[in-house]
């Protein structure tokens, strides 16, 4: 990624978000990692984007496009029960030193920089197993509503019988 794109200081933009998910699902999509965004997980909480790598290891990534929100947000550390593989995704835009500090526990948490094209995994994201049968619930749920979305985007009637879970 050119550093002119990772050093610009323009402003988050509302549509920041869906670009940089869109750079980090390219990113994957290219490491054989498919995601899907917005995936509701068991405690309530909402992953930004969800997915399974090529060995069956689960991958979240909490995207943030602005300072406030990446400050604010106290909630991301229920997503680590759910995942392998936790990272940062953030806007080129975005001063990311703050993912250094302890709280935000730089040793469990990958950081990628996106934009709507592409996306740079600056800080690799270190493997945090979970349990096989915690695995097995979390790859199932993300598979059914794969198929779910599938079918109700090929079929929207069939969108009043689907709920997500």
């Amino acid at each position: 990624m050119p550093d002119s794109l990772v050093s610009a200081t323009v402003p988050a933009a509302p549509a920041d978000a869906l670009a940089v998910a869109r750079g980090i699902a390219r990113l994957f999509a290219r490491n054989d990692i498919w995601c899907l965004s917005e995936m509701p997980l068991r405690n309530g909480r909402r992953a930004d984007l969800m997915g399974i790598d090529g060995k069956g290891r689960v991958v979240i990534v909490e995207i943030k496009v602005s300072r406030a929100d990446l400050l604010g947000d106290a909630k991301w550390p229920e997503y680590l029960d759910h995942c392998d593989r936790f990272y940062w995704g953030l806007a080129p835009h975005l001063d990311r030193t703050v993912l250094n500090d302890p709280a935000f526990l730089p040793q469990a948490c990958g950081i990628i920089v996106a934009d709507g094209y592409d996306a740079e995994i600056l800080r690799p994201a270190p493997s945090l197993p979970l349990a096989a049968a915690r695995r097995k619930v979390e790859v199932e749920r993300l598979a059914r509503a794969a198929l779910r979305r599938q079918v109700v985007a090929a079929d929207p009637h069939c969108a009043t019988w689907a709920m997500e879970s």
